[in-house]
């Protein structure tokens, strides 16, 4: 592989687990993911947490990451929109569970539940991570113990843009990177090289890729849309299927803290 051609194509944010992803130029690298990624959650009246696979209406749902606030507002109706200080957390503190984790939280303010809870239809609370709250790692996965955020299970997604232009190939309506939530996209090498990743510099971090990304019914849901469908899980499973498990992208952790940029190239360690 010739990695002096694999640099930095696209940084994600999703700092509201499973609304829409924000593109920026330049991202701050933290143990649990990057910094205000999925920091906060939608959960049931149980505390349960919510996400596309059983409401892919959230996909309908843009974040807008400002210097003191977050902004959501909905693809379908911009008017529809509501706005609160990051720092923002007046309600109560609440256990929330994530695939079985439970984890203290606190509610971000009733009014801002109140909002989701319209748009969905449903009581919801709006929860953010304090910095008090640890969510361990898997332990087989973990190098330094680390902590994740309200992610699925890991803290960094990495995918390769020819990863993209390979599966679309095969599609018969080619689909977005938004389907996939990756964190760090980049550009150069050949499809799915990221599955030989081990041990990577990006700018002034270090990152080892642990496991391969296992895909479920959320890469289904059209982000533009928000409604399911079968692709491009049903292509994906004839030829990216190991144990029952049908994988796309790499999950990695961070060995180090700092920035990472667009442009930035890959060294592979």
């Amino acid at each position: 592989m010739n990695q002096s051609s694999l640099l930095i194509q696209n940084l994600y944010l999703y700092p509201i687990k499973s609304l829409g992803g924000i593109s920026v130029h330049e991202a701050r690298v933290e143990e649990r993911g990057f910094k205000y990624d999925r920091r906060w959650m939608l959960v049931d009246q149980s505390g349960e947490f919510l996400t596309q696979r059983e409401h892919p209406q959230l996909a309908l749902l843009q974040v807008v990451l400002g210097d003191l606030e977050l902004e959501v507002f909905s693809k379908a109706d911009p008017s529809l929109k509501i706005s609160f200080d990051l720092e923002l957390n007046s309600g109560k503190e609440m256990e929330v569970t994530v695939w079985g984790d439970v984890v203290p939280a606190l509610q971000v303010a009733p009014k801002v539940s109140a909002w989701f809870g319209d748009f969905l239809g449903m009581a919801v609370d709006l929860v953010v991570l304090p910095e008090s709250s640890h969510r361990k790692l898997d332990p087989r996965y973990a190098v330094q113990a680390e902590s994740v955020s309200f992610a699925d299970g890991m803290p960094y997604v990495i995918i390769g843009q020819p990863s993209l232009d390979e599966l679309n190939g095969r599609l018969e309506v080619p689909i977005g990177m938004d389907r996939f939530r990756p964190n760090l996209v980049f550009s150069g090498g050949e499809a799915y090289a990221e599955d030989q990743f081990k041990q990577l510099q990006i700018g002034e971090v270090e990152f080892q890729v642990v496991k391969p990304c296992a895909r479920c019914v959320m890469i289904t849901v059209d982000q533009e849309k928000g409604t399911k469908g079968k692709e491009p899980l049903a292509t994906l499973s004839s030829y990216r299927t190991v144990n029952n498990k049908v994988y796309f992208g790499q999950n990695a952790v961070a060995l180090s803290q700092g920035i990472v940029r667009v442009g930035d190239p890959i060294q592979l360690l």
